[in-house]
């Protein structure tokens, strides 16, 4: 198989796995956004007791718009994130790769992630910002809000200029380990099952893929995403607080990483920056496991229709 056409193939399978994740658990990633923000000091902000409260309450009252704020940046930044991960860590373990004959050791597994995560959040840091503020828009905003995603990108240059859309790179790269924890995971526990089932077969199939069905896929991107969200949580509470609107003077809510890792460590302690975790825990391993069932079936279907061709 030609390189160029391999990565194209992981590029197109993580796009689709991206959307598909979006538009199934949306809602509580709003729910998670507006608990993460949520310090208590912000009138701005409603308070949520929980998850399903939260999520009754939006609903009844900002409908239907309220549970999906942000979606189109929500489906254009995971789609990228999605298809540029995969495509960046292709390339990095064939590069790896290229002079081993051995399988990749988990040190190169998390180097090629932590390779790739920084990239793709260099590329997708504006996006993410515009979702953020969009997601945090609601009846008691005291500042004209934005009409879409073209409006706050717009906005955000004329009053904030261009830097604001960076916002929250620092923690957004330290979130790195976030997706490295998790590939490596996955990498390790897909390698575990597949030598489990090898040693119950008495034939040897055409590939270890061949081995593995939709619901050890499940299993697989639950479990690391899990262990992923409990090590690097912390960091996407502090990136979504910097990435707030700031105040109706400009002032910005909080100043950088290390003023808000001091304000939510005095005002909240160790919790604080736990908020949200709960939605997102909801949210993120059970669509971990539909982003990766669906990216390992696409990846089969166009590996089908390769050897038809």
């Amino acid at each position: 198989m030609s390189q160029p056409r391999w990565q194209w193939e992981n590029a197109t399978a993580g796009a689709v796995a991206g959307f598909a994740t979006v538009a199934a658990a949306h809602p509580l990633d709003v729910v998670r956004t507006r608990f993460q923000a949520n310090d208590g000091r912000v009138v701005c902000l409603p308070a949520y007791r929980n998850t399903a409260q939260a999520l009754f309450t939006i609903a009844r009252s900002e409908g239907l718009r309220g549970l999906y704020a942000g979606f189109l940046p929500a489906v254009l930044g995971s789609s990228l994130s999605w298809g540029l991960y995969f495509f960046f860590y292709g390339r990095a373990k064939e590069r790896y790769s290229a002079k081993r004959e051995e399988s990749l050791s988990p040190g190169l597994h998390l180097a090629s992630a932590a390779e790739a995560g920084a990239l793709v959040s260099l590329c997708t840091n504006p996006v993410w910002l515009i979702k953020t503020r969009l997601q945090l828009q609601n009846p008691l905003h005291q500042t004209q809000p934005y009409s879409g995603f073209y409006d706050a990108f717009r906005t955000i240059l004329r009053e904030e200029g261009w830097r604001a859309l960076y916002k929250g790179i620092v923690p957004s790269l330290f979130l790195v380990s976030h997706g490295a924890i998790q590939f490596t995971s996955y990498e390790e526990l897909r390698k575990v099952i597949i030598e489990l089932k090898a040693k119950g077969r008495t034939e040897r199939p055409e590939s270890a893929d061949e081995m593995l069905n939709s619901v050890d896929y499940a299993i697989l991107g639950a479990s690391s995403k899990l262990a992923a969200i409990l090590m690097s949580y912390p960091f996407q509470v502090i990136r979504t607080r910097l990435q707030q609107r700031p105040y109706t003077d400009g002032t910005p809510r909080y100043m950088d990483t290390w003023h808000v890792v001091k304000e939510t460590a005095r005002f909240e302690g160790l919790r604080g920056f736990y908020k949200g975790i709960t939605p997102n825990i909801l949210k993120n391993v059970p669509a971990s496991s539909i982003t990766f069932i669906v990216y390992e079936n696409v990846m089969k279907l166009l590996r089908l229709g390769r050897t038809k061709e």
